[in-house]
């Protein structure tokens, strides 16, 4: 059985290599880079804008939750185990180097988001009872014309599958069991039962279960309960871990500028920590893309700028105002990467945690807030086990939402059909526990990779109508105000 798991194990990284490989990276970065410079780097000079559109809701417009209930929507699945997971994974994979090119992506994702937002704005449609759906697969078959319907059939069946089997339910309540146990059962002390050589502790059976009913509560409801949740939740958690990741940094001043120095030199395969990475990657090239590969992917799975799930959240907001929309869909990838994942990078670099062994996922996170924060190692796991929880909680509600509109286009909007796929998205939730760190993690960069394709294609389709808009829009701006 061991060896069957292991050779699975090995299937995946090899499909994994190829979904994720140097194409797609340098894809979805030259995306980034060629939307920034068509939109006239916005998410530079009109971020200050963004963030103000972020608190304040337009009035008047047409949509099911308001412009802030759209984003907070969009930020629970964004904001989860990807930041504090991911990130980890990313560092120990491919050293300091990948928060570097985790943050270069997600400068340029910026863009890439707005351009999301604005596109699922422009492209909905609106029942008449005002119920609203849209995303990439309507920009696409809207947008590109109805001979590009079976690109939009695609995104949908990914996305499908990245809700069900990827982002949304395994890895996410993976997380939270693994940081449950971490805390309550380190020594796995409580083993309820075993499963394929693998001992599961009462501590990942308990919260397995507790989770999966709390999620089946608010899931049930729809996307107005589940915005109801996020706008409550989204908001306080990400203060609560921003404080204590300040804190943690602010107690470790002296050992930020060589943090940056160590993150930098490995985005370029160099620095004696990864010197291990070096030897098995293949030399300082080896390093540098491994560096850039692991860096891109955990990035896009934290803020799915390119994956197109944002756009299906923004299409639901309540506005007429296609540029509006996107810049709050930008700011979201601000939160998330360029703020909570870098506070987190850091605090994995400062500490040295990403290299030491015996250590992976949340264990190292673990390892980096217990090294750095004034407290007792007992209370800052159980600091960084709330954070985790919370915000995995909320990207598991965050992506039913988006599965479930892909799979309502796929269905013709047979209500029937998603009732039924709110119960196994559940059940997916309740198994999640019970799979390997490496597989889950595995499947879910293969389905994000799978699901950038046709969005990507989409957006660079159709960046003329974005660009053409979006000047339009400021020239009209700034003629008003003379």
């Amino acid at each position: 059985m061991e060896s069957g798991f292991a050779k699975f194990g090995e299937i995946l990284e090899k499909i994994d290599g190829y979904v994720w490989g140097v194409p797609l990276i340098v894809l979805i970065i030259l995306t980034g880079i060629y939307l920034t410079v068509r939109v006239r780097g916005l998410q530079v000079r009109h971020l200050g804008k963004a963030l103000k559109y972020m608190v304040k809701n337009e009035e008047g417009g047409e949509g099911e939750v308001s412009s802030f209930g759209a984003l907070c929507t969009a930020l629970s699945a964004t904001i989860g185990t990807g930041n504090i997971v991911g990130v980890a994974t990313a560092l120990a994979a491919g050293g300091p180097g990948a928060l570097f090119w985790m943050i270069i992506a997600a400068f340029f994702g910026m863009a890439t988001k707005y351009s999301e937002g604005f596109l699922a704005i422009k492209y909905r449609t609106v029942d008449e009872d005002g119920h609203v759906l849209g995303g990439p697969f309507y920009y696409i078959e809207k947008g590109m014309g109805k001979k590009w319907k079976w690109l939009a059939k695609i995104f949908a069946f990914f996305g499908v599958c990245v809700g069900l089997m990827g982002i949304g339910t395994f890895t996410q309540i993976n997380g939270i069991t693994s940081a449950v146990k971490t805390f309550f059962d380190p020594q796995s002390a409580h083993i309820a039962f075993n499963i394929g050589g693998l001992d599961y502790s009462w501590a990942v059976v308990v919260a397995g279960i507790i989770v999966a009913v709390c999620a089946a509560l608010v899931i049930i409801g729809g996307i107005k309960r589940i915005a109801r949740v996020s706008e409550i939740v989204v908001p306080f958690m990400a203060i609560f871990y921003v404080l204590f990741a300040v804190i943690l940094l602010l107690c470790n001043i002296p050992k930020i500028p060589g943090a940056f120095l160590e993150i930098v030199q490995g985005a370029f395969g160099f620095g004696d920590g990864i010197s291990g990475i070096r030897a098995v990657a293949g030399g300082v090239l080896g390093a540098m893309i491994a560096a850039m590969q692991n860096g891109v992917a955990r990035g896009i799975f934290s803020n799915e700028a390119g994956l197109g799930s944002a756009p299906i959240a923004a299409a639901a907001a309540k506005t007429k105002d296609t540029v509006r929309q996107g810049m709050v869909s930008m700011t979201g990838t601000f939160i998330d990467t360029i703020v909570i994942c870098t506070m987190t990078g850091l605090s994995i670099v400062i500490a040295g945690s990403w290299a030491k062994e015996g250590l992976e996922g949340v264990a190292i996170t673990t390892d980096a807030f217990q090294s750095g924060l004034p407290f007792p190692n007992m209370v800052s796991s159980f600091i960084l086990m709330i954070c985790l929880v919370f915000f995995a909680f909320t990207t598991i509600l965050g992506w039913d939402y988006y599965s479930e509109r892909c799979l309502e286009y796929l269905a013709n909007r047979n209500k029937t059909v998603v009732k039924v796929y709110r119960w196994i998205y559940v059940l997916a939730v309740f198994i999640g526990p019970y799979l390997t760190v490496s597989a889950v993690w595995t499947i879910a960069d293969i389905f994000n990779g799978l699901m950038a394709i046709p969005n990507v294609i989409a957006l660079l389709a159709l960046s003329g109508i974005v660009a053409k808009e979006t000047k339009e829009y400021f020239e009209n701006k700034d003629k008003l105000r003379k």
